[in-house]
C-alpha cells in the first residue's frame, strides 16, 4: 500500500518554503509577511494551519488544537468516548442526545444523502470498517459479509429530532461515518475563529482539504494545485487563482490498497458494496464552504460525470472539476475561467457544461 497522499498541493506564491521563481512574481511594494504555522492531527488526518498575520501567537494554535480535540470528541466515531460512537452503540436501543455541531454534521450528511438518493451515505459505517481502506491489513472482503454491511448501510432509518437535539438510529448494529463531511466542517470552524480575531489571511489544510482565507498578503489571489490523479504529490494538472474559498478533491488515489493486480480505493458505493467504479478519477468542488465541498466532493464522484454535474448545476455557488481515466477534464464555468493548465498530457474538454 501506499503512503497518505494530500489530494491537493498548495503552491502558495512567493513564500520562502522552497518555491523557485517566485520572487519576481510580485512588485517591490508588496509588504513580505512571513506565515506562522502548525500541524495537528485529527480524524487520522495532518491538519496544517498557517496564519498570515504578525500579530499571531502560541495561544491563537492552542485555541486551534482546542477546537479539534473538541470535534474529535464529538464526531470520531473511532473514538469510543465520542458522541458518534455513543449513537452508533445505541443504534436499535434509543435516541442520543447529542452537541449543537454534531447535530449540525449529521443533518449536513444527512441532506447529502437524501438529495443523492443514498450515493451518499452517512450510515455507511459498516462497509466502511469492513473494508478498512487506509489501515494495515486491508483486503477484499467476503461477499456474505459485505452483503450484510450493505443491509445495515441505509440513510433512511436515520432518524432526527430536531426538539430534542437526538439521533437514533432505527436498525442494530447500523453505524454512522463522517469521514466524508466532518473535515470539512473542521476546516470552516478555524475559519471562523480566526475571522473573529481579525485575522484576514490564511491557509487551512486539512489533508488536501483547503480553506483559502482571505487573500494573500499584499492583496493577491491565492493559488492552488489540482493534484494529477496519476503522479505522486506535486504534480498539478493545473493550478486555480482564488481567494476566500474552499478547494476539495476526492480521488482513487486517496487511500487505496491492490489485491491480485486490481486497485481498491476507499470510496464505496453503498449500491454495490464495493470501491465506486465509473471511469472517473477525481473529483474537485470549489465553494464557499468546506463542509459542503467535503459532502459534495464524495457525492459528486460516486454520480459520476453525468449524473454529477446534474446535481452541480441544480446547487448555487458551487462548481466542480472532474479528471477522468482517459485524462479528459470537465468542469464547470466557474473553474475554467480561474483553470491555468500546466500538464498538457491531460485535456481541457471546453465545451459548457453549467
Amino acid at each position: 500500500m501506499k503512503p497518505f497522499r494530500h489530494l491537493l498541493l498548495l503552491l502558495l506564491l512567493c513564500l520562502s518554503i522552497g518555491l523557485t521563481g517566485c520572487a519576481n512574481s510580485e512588485s517591490p511594494s508588496v509588504p513580505t509577511v512571513n506565515p506562522l504555522s502548525k500541524s495537528f492531527y485529527v480524524f487520522d488526518t495532518i491538519v496544517q494551519v498557517r496564519v498570515y498575520d504578525e500579530e499571531v501567537t502560541d495561544h491563537n494554535f492552542e485555541d486551534i488544537q482546542g477546537i479539534l480535540d473538541t470535534i474529535e470528541i464529538q464526531m470520531n466515531r473511532s473514538n469510543d468516548k465520542s458522541e458518534l460512537a455513543d449513537v452508533n452503540r445505541n443504534a436499535g436501543l434509543k435516541p442520543v442526545h447529542v452537541s449543537d455541531d454534531t447535530f449540525f454534521v449529521v443533518s449536513k450528511a444527512l441532506e447529502y444523502s437524501e438529495r443523492s438518493l443514498g450515493r451518499f451515505d452517512l450510515a455507511i459505517g459498516p462497509l466502511v470498517s469492513l473494508w478498512n481502506i487506509g489501515h494495515e491489513g486491508a483486503k477484499v472482503p467476503p461477499m456474505d459479509k459485505i452483503a450484510e454491511a450493505m443491509k445495515l448501510t441505509n440513510y433512511k432509518n436515520v432518524k432526527l429530532n430536531p426538539d430534542k437535539q437526538e439521533i437514533y438510529l432505527s436498525e442494530k448494529g447500523m453505524e454512522l461515518d463522517l469521514g466524508s463531511i466532518a473535515k470539512g466542517f473542521a476546516a470552516d470552524k478555524i475559519v471562523e475563529y480566526l475571522q473573529n480575531k481579525g485575522f484576514k489571511s490564511a491557509i487551512i489544510d486539512l489533508g488536501g482539504n483547503v480553506f483559502a482565507m482571505g487573500k494573500k498578503p499584499g492583496d493577491q489571489l491565492w493559488t492552488i494545485g489540482i493534484q494529477d490523479p496519476d503522479e505522486s504529490r506535486g504534480n498539478p494538472i493545473g493550478n486555480i487563482h482564488v481567494d476566500n474559498k474552499t478547494i476539495v478533491t476526492s480521488g482513487v488515489y486517496e487511500r487505496y490498497f491492490v489485491e491480485n493486480g486490481k486497485h481498491y480505493h476507499h470510496i464505496l458505493d453503498p449500491k454495490t458494496g464495493f470501491p465506486v467504479e465509473n471511469d472517473i478519477n477525481s473529483v474537485t468542488i470549489l465553494t464557499d464552504k468546506s463542509i459542503d465541498a467535503d459532502g459534495l466532493s464524495t457525492t459528486i464522484f460516486a454520480l459520476g460525470l453525468e449524473q454529477g454535474l446534474a446535481f452541480i448545476e441544480n446547487t448555487a455557488h458551487v462548481d466542480a472539476l472532474f479528471i477522468t481515466t482517459d485524462k479528459k477534464i470537465y468542469a464547470t464555468s466557474g473553474i475554467q475561467d480561474l483553470l491555468e493548465m500546466t500538464n498538457d498530457s491531460y485535456t481541457l474538454v471546453t465545451k459548457e457544461v453549467k
